[in-house]
């Protein structure tokens, strides 16, 4: 019956530990910024590891008004780069603190 309290509080202590490599990475995530470009780089979208926009940048030469359209697609483009971007780097430090083991779909920090 020791070794069975034993190997409790070795889990514990495990689970503690990563609880705070998550919040470690979580505070890292929301301080790291990744650009997602299109159009050739004429559009950046830039966010943060929590998926938040922080700056959107356009080309001067862009501003045409025919091209209204295409700006628009360019914009969702680079924001769609940018967060899967994120989500690469997530699953990658994930891995770090999981030991390898893949988040399940969906899973966000």
């Amino acid at each position: 019956m020791f070794d069975k309290l034993k190997d409790l509080g070795g889990l514990m202590q495990q689970a503690q530990a990563m609880q705070q490599k998550m919040q470690e990475l979580q505070a890292t995530l929301e301080r790291l910024e990744i650009v997602g470009t299109s159009g050739a780089g004429l559009v950046k979208v830039t966010v943060n590891g929590k998926n938040e926009t922080r700056r959107v940048e356009i080309d001067p030469s862009l501003f045409v008004p025919a091209d209204k359209g295409v700006v628009e697609d360019l914009v969702v483009a680079a924001a769609n780069d940018a967060r899967s971007k994120v989500e690469q780097v997530v699953q990658e430090q994930m891995k770090g603190i999981t030991g390898g083991l893949p988040l399940p779909p969906g899973f966000k920090l």
